[in-house]
């Protein structure tokens, strides 16, 4: 059996190990494949591992020998998965491996909003706490969480671990659903499911956890903006173009909202253009929710588990092509 792995680093750049994989055949795992190298190297491969490596309907035309498909992610945009199923190709994700890891992460980002840890610490190490003639001071406005509402757009596992973790600092948490109903059972108390509007007009801090579909994409938008309060923050650890980044940008420019934490962009690695890099009180990290040694881990155990299971003729997390006829 032959295995490639075509960009394994960001998975594993070598605190992990290959072994369990390697031991299921002849296994070769690349940091990187260029797009001009994408086909050689997968050429002769029934088993081929991707995170953000694109396989197109056209290369997947080329590999007649490929059987399987492991995405090292949850999305799988990365390849045409009608190709592959039209090719009889089995195509499998990791759904669930950074829950507790990126809910952790959109309070890591709303903290830092609320009390600018590292520009307040690093005053301190350029001399502005020697030299103050007070014992405190600070340079940003300092906020306090309880009592608060969060809106949770997403109710899957990560938006509702988000929610457990807002209620048990004291927010109230409001959510939206995929299909937008409100008289659901709820979770805990204090928690209550919104309109749209409702949660956009009502949220102190918005957190996305909600897929990239057609319905979803752009839903940060100048007229959504517009209805949310001046002191509200907007978190996004989900996919970036769920926001449109030059309303977003105009936004944090007019101050009409008090500030944003972005873990994802609409590009990765983003254009020196983009509007968000130079907005003012935008934090953006480089796509690092998921990454944590724990959250990896499990990534990378559930992807070798994947694998033998798909040789026994019972594969695993096997992702389903809606309305592919």
């Amino acid at each position: 059996m032959k295995i490639v792995v075509l960009d394994g680093y960001t998975l594993n750049p070598g605190d992990l190990s290959w072994d369990e994989l390697i031991k299921l055949g002849d296994v070769t795992v690349f940091d990187r494949s260029p797009h001009d190298k994408i086909l050689e190297r997968s050429q002769g491969a029934q088993v081929l591992l991707t995170n953000k490596t694109p396989l197109s309907a056209t290369t997947l035309q080329q590999l007649p020998d490929l059987q399987y498909i492991g995405v090292l992610a949850t999305g799988y945009d990365v390849l045409d998965v009608n190709a592959a199923a039209s090719q009889h190709i089995v195509v499998a994700n990791i759904p669930y491996y950074g829950t507790d890891s990126v809910a952790q992460f959109v309070f890591a980002l709303l903290f830092e909003l609320c009390h600018q840890v590292g520009l307040h610490a690093n005053s301190v190490q350029q001399g502005a706490w020697t030299a103050s003639p007070d014992w405190c001071y600070w340079k940003t406005p300092l906020v306090e969480l309880s009592g608060k509402t969060m809106g949770i757009i997403g109710s899957g596992r990560i938006g509702m671990q988000a929610a457990r973790i807002a209620n048990t600092l004291g927010m109230k948490v409001i959510a939206l659903n995929r299909r937008g109903e409100t008289d659901r059972e709820v979770p805990f108390n204090g928690f209550q499911w919104v309109s749209k509007d409702a949660l956009f007009r009502n949220s102190d801090v918005i957190s996305l956890h909600c897929p990239l579909t057609k319905e979803t994409e752009g839903i940060i938008n100048k007229s959504h903006l517009e209805l949310m309060k001046s002191n509200a923050f907007l978190i996004n650890t989900a996919r970036g173009k769920l926001v449109i980044e030059s309303d977003l940008a105009h936004s944090l420019n007019e101050r009409t909202i008090a500030g944003a934490a972005l873990d994802v962009l609409s590009s990765e690695p983003p254009a020196p253009n983009n509007p968000l890099l130079h907005a003012p009180n935008c934090i953006i990290t480089p796509h690092i929710a998921w990454a944590t040694r724990e959250a990896r881990g499990r990534l990378l155990q559930t992807a070798v588990d994947n694998v033998p299971s798909f040789l026994e003729g019972n594969p695993q997390n096997i992702v389903r092509i809606r309305n592919n006829h």
